[in-house]
């Protein structure tokens, strides 16, 4: 059966025009604050020396990975608040059911390798620099791009070669799997497994994954002191918020057969962009190091700018400044 459709029509999060401009600025600000914490995630992890261990190597491809999984969808929701009609091109819409997959199963990936890192640094610290050296982090980052790849793949191929011969509004603000199916002029059925198996097992067996290595985690501290027990709660406390409101939803929308519900789009909402907004909010109120290395780096930054002297060096009572209020700040 031949295509038919050239484009989709995006029916968005609402079609109530005072909501769609409340939307707007709401979901705007949330874009702006989204790459702003995780742009201050990546360049202080990047330039603090203090930051150079796995867990801040992962949490800045983390921050990198939530970037680029918003900026797929986010900037189009946000243009088609102030849009007549929202379309996208046959073509637009697979490269973003593309990158949607492939940098959400990414993720997913990175949580997990998240958790075996925590894992080894509160189990086995005597052996974490070992295991978990710069060529091991590099190793498994790749792996999770590899799995990513892999994963949308599938879900491209399935959704590119499915016929659309007549409607082609999508009730969604995004173009994904489930939205596609339906629309499909054809026999979905085993289709719909296959997405449930790639998509949906992967965000449980993951789910899984980390709630036992946790549980894991949570027995060992019978052993430690109570000042071991509160740093090594403090240290996996983040990483669990975001694995909840992370994976959840996923396992809501994916792990069940190719149907649809009104409420999909505003579930999505939380792993597309709510997550990735959150992220940065989560880890650096919950770890002292990194609120530290943001202050030191980003004050010495603000006042080298009025302290350096005509051949570009910082002064001595620049760098007596910085120290001093670094020192105030911190509490060091």
């Amino acid at each position: 059966m031949e295509n038919n459709v050239t484009e989709f029509i995006l029916m968005g999060l609402s079609q109530n025009k005072q909501v769609q401009q409340l939307c707007f600025f709401l979901f705007l600000l949330f874009y702006l604050i989204l790459m702003t914490g995780n742009l201050f995630i990546v360049i202080t992890t990047h330039r603090s020396p203090n930051l150079s261990s796995p867990m801040y190597f992962f949490l800045s491809f983390l921050s990198f990975v939530d970037i680029c999984y918003s900026s797929v969808t986010a900037p189009k929701l946000i243009i088609d608040f102030q849009a007549k009609v929202k379309r996208i091109s046959f073509a637009g819409c697979m490269a973003q059911l593309f990158f949607v997959h492939l940098l959400g199963c990414t993720e997913i990936f990175l949580l997990t390798v998240m958790a075996y890192d925590r894992y080894v640094a509160i189990c086995k610290p005597l052996r974490y620099l070992t295991l978990m050296d710069g060529k091991v982090c590099s190793v498994l980052v790749v792996l999770c791009w590899l799995g990513g790849l892999v994963h949308t793949s599938i879900q491209t191929v399935l959704a590119a070669q499915l016929p659309f011969c007549g409607p082609n509004l999508i009730d969604h603000y995004f173009c994904d799997v489930h939205p596609l199916l339906k629309l499909a002029c054809t026999d979905t059925y085993v289709v719909g497994l296959v997405v449930v198996a790639n998509s949906g097992l992967i965000s449980l067996s993951s789910f899984v994954i980390l709630v036992g290595s946790y549980m894991v985690i949570l027995l060992s501290f019978k052993t430690r002191s109570a000042e071991g027990r509160r740093k090594a709660l403090s240290t996996c406390a983040s990483h669990i918020t975001v694995v909840i409101l992370y994976f959840v939803p996923c396992i809501f929308i994916y792990l069940r057969p190719s149907t649809t519900f009104p409420e999909d789009k505003m579930v999505a909402v939380f792993y597309t962009i709510t997550t990735p907004m959150l992220n940065p909010l989560i880890y650096t109120l919950r770890n002292v190091e990194v609120k530290h290395a943001m202050k030191r780096l980003w004050i010495k930054r603000l006042l080298g700018r009025h302290q350096r002297d005509p051949d570009g060096k910082f002064s001595g009572s620049g760098i007596a400044s910085v120290e001093s209020v670094s020192k105030r700040v911190t509490g060091n």
